[in-house]
């Protein structure tokens, strides 16, 4: 079967359509080809044209390369004696390898011939356009009934034009005058802004990652959290990949559904450590009220979705758009939100951060890895004093440090302290459900909740401290297990507020026991 390979077509659409593209393009100098990550983003704006203008690879090394795999080379056909693009639709392998012999042919050679001008129908439509402008009509006039006729104009044609005016009799000196009307008139229009735009879009992004070298460094750093994070974007990346087809030939199941959500996991990660720690110690809060939002978007809906009912095709087209969605995050945190961490975060906060992600479990086939370096330096760290010389004398007692810490840890259940400046104070340690970052320890408790739950947690501490109420229960179901969730008034003796205790109980114990007893 022939190979036709169309130039004017994203290199995410050739690769997909011909995997060979990508040993080619890696031997060609191209090697982020490779990552799967800037493929399924950068790849999906980025031409074989484009890419070789910007990396400075030529592009008759890149058509024989193809042409020596047995490709037939069509669609936009760059002019390979210079920078200027050709249209080339559905031109043969002969007219490239024409090209390629005639570039190597003339090399070292120059031409001083000039075209020859011929008013085709697009010309004398610019020149009616011209005229308009001469005669004084609106800009905003002209140039609306143009973007209703063009979708582009080639300069060349533009240069048509105006030679035709002057041998209609126009003189230059108008002409000339004129020029910035005209150039006014096609402004984003010419093949080569439109060309340059979509450039911009790319450079963007390339620069942003230049300017985040260090992330990087971190990236590969095994055992790292964005290490861990990156690996797990990955192995999440290849599972869309991998269920996309079985979407589009709807056999998709709900096991596929619940096996995406794992990125729940990877979400809460996010919400606990990066976010919070941004706002917070940074004073950066685009990301935790952008994209923390997003997530429990996507979260959420992929939770519905395995709840909703799997025979009707919205089902499917609701699956798509979530792939979509989550890999679109997975591009925005590897190109916006770890860059961010990597320039502002200190080796003390990746160390913290490296701690807390023990509570959180293995998603996607993905293990968490040691990190040598952290574990060293918070091993390093001073312990706390023990010992009956630190005995703390109670109303009700006297404890040592040791004594009371050991006694919080033992009960069963996750404790939470905030003091009356909304600070967080205390967690209790051990296995927990809600996660508890010691990153948490000395920020304000709102930090810690997406944008959509501040205003909920605000209320009930706002009605502690107005002495509205003394407590909030709950009752939740998570992990398929049920939950009492308390949150007490905390108030010394004079029945003064001091803060809110939050006590998180798991209470299956008492489902199983009462369902013994019936």
């Amino acid at each position: 079967m022939e190979k036709k390979l169309d130039l004017s077509k994203s290199v995410y659409d050739l690769v997909k359509e011909y995997p060979e593209v990508t040993e080619i393009m890696k031997s060609l100098g191209f090697s982020e080809i490779t990552n799967k990550v800037m493929l399924n983003s950068v790849g999906k704006i980025m031409t074989i044209p484009k890419g070789a203008k910007m990396k400075g690879v030529s592009m008759i090394d890149i058509v024989s390369a193809f042409m020596k795999a047995g490709f037939t080379l069509e669609g936009e056909m760059p002019n390979l004696h210079g920078d200027e693009a050709a249209s080339a639709k559905d031109a043969p392998v002969e007219t490239a390898a024409t090209q390629v012999e005639e570039s190597k042919a003339s090399q070292n050679t120059e031409t001083n011939e000039e075209d020859t001008v011929t008013d085709s129908e697009r010309v004398e439509q610019l020149k009616g356009f011209f005229k308009r402008l001469g005669t004084g009509e609106e800009l905003g006039d002209v140039r609306k009934d143009f973007a209703s006729q063009f979708k582009h104009v080639e300069a060349s044609e533009i240069m048509k034009a105006e030679q035709g005016l002057m041998r209609e009799g126009t003189p230059l000196e108008e002409v000339q005058q004129l020029c910035d009307l005209h150039s006014a008139l096609f402004h984003g229009s010419t093949i080569h802004e439109q060309m340059d735009a979509e450039h911009a879009k790319v450079e963007a992004v390339l620069e942003a990652q230049e300017k985040s070298k260090s992330v990087v460094a971190l990236v590969e750093t095994v055992g790292h959290p964005l290490n861990q994070l990156t690996e797990e974007n990955k192995a999440l990346d290849e599972l869309i990949e991998a269920i996309r087809p079985k979407v589009a030939d709807k056999t998709a199941t709900y096991d596929d559904v619940n096996t995406v959500r794992q990125l729940s996991v990877h979400y809460a990660k996010k919400g606990d450590l990066l976010y919070p720690k941004l706002k917070v110690d940074y004073a950066i809060g685009g990301p935790s009220m952008v994209m923390w939002t997003v997530d429990g978007d996507i979260r959420d809906q992929l939770g519905d979705l395995a709840k909703s009912s799997q025979s009707v095709d919205d089902w499917y087209r609701r699956f798509d758009e979530l792939l979509t969605r989550a890999q679109e995050m997975i591009y925005k945190e590897q190109n916006i939100l770890f860059p961010i961490c990597a320039e502002n975060f200190s080796k003390e906060d990746w160390y913290q951060i490296y701690k807390d992600t023990a509570q959180y479990e293995d998603i996607f086939g993905v293990t968490r890895i040691a990190w040598p370096e952290a574990d060293a330096a918070l091993a390093s760290q001073s312990t706390k004093p023990s010992g009956d010389d630190n005995a703390i004398g109670l109303i009700g007692g006297t404890l040592t440090v040791d004594q009371l810490d050991a006694m919080l840890n033992t009960m069963p259940m996750e404790v939470t302290f905030v003091d009356h400046e909304d600070i967080n104070r205390y967690f209790n340690d051990g296995e927990k459900v809600f996660k508890r970052p010691t990153t948490a320890i000395g920020r304000d408790v709102y930090s810690c909740h997406p944008p959509k739950v501040e205003p909920i947690v605000r209320g009930i501490i706002d009605s502690f401290r107005k002495g509205d109420r003394d407590n909030v229960a709950v009752w939740l179901e998570k992990q398929g297990r049920p939950f009492y969730v308390n949150y007490m008034a905390v108030r010394d003796q004079h029945n003064n507020y001091i803060g809110t205790l939050e006590l998180v109980q798991d209470m299956q114990f008492a489902k199983e026991h009462f369902g013994r007893s019936k």
